[in-house]
């Protein structure tokens, strides 16, 4: 993992990253560019096929899928892979998935947080209901 100095180029190697074409600070396209790379191929049929998966990584790809439409969530969810793999070969370790409830209760807080800070920015407060 030599020739990468991080996981963002190996992605951008690997034609997973988009292409920001800008003039004059206004982007003009955004696409990702058009290249047959065989690894690349690989990380779709990966990361399509967790589309049906119980893992954290099937919950990310299915709400990046529906948030951005589904070829392009397929490629984020790609990407994602290729950073994992580029972290896992570069500094070793194992991959352990801790679930797709894990990662739907992380993804909740999260939205809570942002939520509450906004509210806050507003002058506001956000108070939990008594469950019933």
């Amino acid at each position: 993992m030599g020739p990468w100095k991080t996981e963002k180029h190996f992605a951008s190697w690997l034609n997973l990253s988009p292409n920001h074409r800008i003039s004059g600070g206004k982007i003009l396209d955004r696409k990702t560019r058009k290249h047959k790379n065989r690894v690349r191929d690989a990380l779709r049929i990966a990361a399509q096929s967790l589309l049906h998966s119980q893992s954290a990584l099937g919950a990310y790809c299915r709400r990046i899928c529906v948030r951005l439409g589904h070829p392009k969530g397929i490629i984020a969810t790609a990407h994602k892979l290729a950073c994992l793999i580029y972290r896992l070969l570069r500094f070793g370790g194992s991959y352990t998935d801790k679930g797709q409830q894990h990662y739907e209760q992380r993804y909740k807080e999260r939205v809570l947080k942002h939520i509450a800070r906004r509210a806050n920015e507003y002058g506001y407060q956000l108070l939990p209901l008594a469950d019933a």
